[in-house]
């Protein structure tokens, strides 16, 4: 059986690192980017580049696209939009919710189906079997292309609404920039105090490990819309901010994200939940002032 060929718009790393996958796993691939010189390395290993955005929609149904923005992807696709009837759009471009199912509608506009994909890996882990995608949108447009899409990751189906794939992947980039951000912080902490990023490597694993726990612990609070207060209470929780506050105060650095932390804290203070879990603090991120 033949394997369905492909065009993918978008030559950045993430792009190349498609590309390259989909030619080792034998299959025929049409490239556009809007730096041609981008592609020399492709078209080496078998890729066919297309002079324009109407030739690089006409050579396949599948059209892949990884680019920076939804901005990006209606700036190239409307070069040509009377190419655009019958084909399949798996927009792995990052955007938010509400601009996938924008862009759905826009497509349908056009003849065409939009799958949104929220890809959950860096570019070096495009084609191993431990990477994943979200996917999202029409069910029988993603089943028809799930095993070439198999291809790039796995695919994590999260239903026909084009707008969860990018909501979970949102989501998950949510965790991942906080917590880098996090972890930024305490290393500026120990450098005010001496302690190098290696020292202090040991105990932010440490802490990432016991996550889990406190993640399901809470989630369990958070859907049933109960915050006990009998494993932690949010008025030990905020004296405890503020203590990290004045200690990255007092080091002479950066304070902004603990003040915001803080600030939250004492919201949900405020709204007359020390007495209750922390996991109170929901209903604070809940509301647009928060």
């Amino acid at each position: 059986m033949s394997k369905q060929p492909v065009t993918v718009i978008g030559l950045g790393p993430m792009g190349q690192a498609m590309v390259s996958t989909f030619l080792e796993q034998g299959h025929a691939v049409t490239v556009w980017n809007r730096t041609p010189a981008k592609a020399e390395a492709l078209v080496a290993k078998g890729a066919v580049l297309a002079s324009t955005v109407s030739e690089a929609l006409a050579a396949n149904e599948l059209i892949v696209l990884s680019l920076t923005d939804y901005d990006a992807v209606y700036a190239v696709l409307e070069q040509a939009p009377d190419a655009l009837s019958g084909k399949v759009i798996a927009n792995l471009s990052s955007d938010t919710p509400e601009r996938a199912r924008e862009a759905a509608k826009w497509a349908e506009r056009h003849g065409a189906v939009h799958i949104t994909g929220g890809v959950q890996v860096p570019p070096p882990m495009i084609g191993k079997p431990e990477s994943s995608t979200y996917y999202s949108g029409p069910k029988d447009a993603f089943d028809k292309y799930e095993s070439t899409l198999k291809v790039l990751t796995g695919a994590d189906f999260r239903g026909e609404d084009p707008g969860l794939a990018a909501m979970y992947y949102q989501a998950q980039m949510t965790i991942f920039w906080t917590t880098m951000l996090s972890f930024y912080q305490m290393v500026a902490l120990g450098q005010a105090n001496g302690v190098s990023a290696k020292e202090l490597l040991p105990y932010a694993t440490m802490m990432t490990q016991m996550m889990p726990h406190f993640l399901e612990l809470y989630a369990g609070h958070v859907d049933s819309g109960e915050y006990p207060g009998d494993v932690d209470r949010l008025a030990m929780g905020a004296a405890s901010v503020d203590h990290i506050l004045h200690t990255h105060k007092d080091a002479g650095i950066s304070t902004a994200l603990p003040a915001v932390v803080a600030e939250i804290f004492h919201k949900g203070m405020d709204a007359g939940f020390a007495d209750n879990s922390f996991s109170s603090l929901i209903e604070v991120l809940k509301k647009p002032s928060a």
